[in-house]
């Protein structure tokens, strides 16, 4: 189930917002300044290809860095990348097929929206009842 849910996800919609993330990773990259931003870009991209099967997780010990860097990262390009996760999710809410995809776009979002602070983990080595939904086994 899960293989299947990250196909039609990298097909209906994955590829389109992994690449946006890529983008900003690239142009976060140019300035010396903003290379962390864009290495958690180039991390969500790549959660963003395959969501299903992994999950975020709170990471311990982050601290007054990692809300300063959400900051700037909400600026920059979190609400442009939630903003996208959204409008995914509205389109392939459009179909029967499309929805667990919307669902999973939607809880996208919050990790979008302030990346740093959180860990992306495979999805086997949590409890079950700590796996979010779009994290199926």
């Amino acid at each position: 189930m899960r293989t299947l849910l990250n196909i039609l996800w990298f097909f209906f919609g994955g590829l389109w917002l992994a690449l946006g993330y890529a983008l900003a990773g690239v142009i976060f990259c140019i300035l010396i300044v903003t290379i962390p931003l864009g290495v958690a870009s180039f991390r969500m991209a790549s959660y963003t290809l395959w969501p299903f099967g992994r999950a975020v997780v709170p990471t311990s010990g982050a601290g007054a860095g990692s809300v300063l860097l959400n900051l700037v990262w909400i600026v920059l390009a979190g609400w442009w990348l939630a903003l996208g996760h959204l409008t995914t999710a509205v389109a392939q809410a459009l179909t029967i097929v499309g929805i667990p995809l919307a669902i999973a776009n939607l809880k996208l979002i919050p990790v979008s929206l302030a990346p740093f602070g959180k860990e992306i983990v495979d999805a086997r080595l949590l409890p079950a009842g700590q796996r979010p939904l779009h994290a199926i086994v």
